[in-house]
């Protein structure tokens, strides 16, 4: 059971591959087809090739897709068995996501964005949030439109969304995609300091240029 009371402290990914790599018979990986877990207080890297499955490991995570074979649990739950309760509780208080898509609200402003979270989480001061703009080289788009905002610009507030909650293991999608090196590295900072703020974990996928972060282990997808 998830609860609120309580620190999910490992993910174990337990022979695990996507349906629609059944029948394959060359794969060689890390992940697919092994067993790993994934320790809260711990950085990972899990870099892939494009169409290994990156996104789809994600997704799998976090619950918006089942299409797999073998058994992802949550400390010692299988992951099929949650409630739709519990999976909301679990996006809510132990896995935050950081989409490689962003899924921000083109029509809103890069503060409304954020304040849809957090109104619901209230895990973050407006000072916090604004110093994180700041750091972050975009204060002057806090009330810009999101559809008016570069990629990269776009990529700094999902992470700042993604930050505005409480959570034990933080997965990041390629997140720095279109970020030069100084970005990269202020948005490494900011996530270690949260991550280390709060004891969780960072995954960060990439299928080339990565978060730089001193990682404990890095799988091979």
């Amino acid at each position: 059971m998830v609860t609120t009371d309580r620190r999910m402290n490992a993910i174990t990914l337990d022979n695990i591959l996507p349906l629609v790599f059944l029948k394959r018979t060359d794969i060689q990986s890390d992940i697919w087809r092994r067993q790993v877990t994934l320790e809260r207080g711990n950085t990972y890297l899990v870099e892939a090739a494009s169409g290994t499955g990156k996104s789809s490991l994600c997704s799998f995570i976090i619950g918006y897709r089942n299409d797999f074979d073998g058994t992802i649990r949550f400390d010692n739950r299988d992951s099929l068995e949650l409630r739709p309760g519990e999976w909301t509780e679990l996006r809510q208080r132990h896995i935050s996501m950081l989409f490689q898509e962003l899924r921000l609200f083109p029509e809103l402003t890069a503060m409304e964005n954020i304040e849809i979270k957090n109104t619901l989480t209230r895990f973050k001061e407006k000072k916090e949030i604004g110093q994180w703009f700041e750091a972050l080289g975009i204060a002057d788009k806090m009330q810009s439109p999101i559809r008016l905002m570069s990629f990269g610009q776009q990529q700094r507030v999902a992470l700042i969304r993604a930050l505005c909650q409480p959570f034990d293991f933080l997965l990041a999608d390629e997140p720095i995609s279109h970020l030069d090196d100084a970005c990269s590295a202020q948005m490494a900072a900011i996530m270690q300091e949260e991550a280390r703020r709060q004891g969780a974990a960072i995954v960060v996928t990439s299928i080339g240029k990565h978060l730089p972060l001193s990682y404990d282990n890095t799988f091979r997808l």
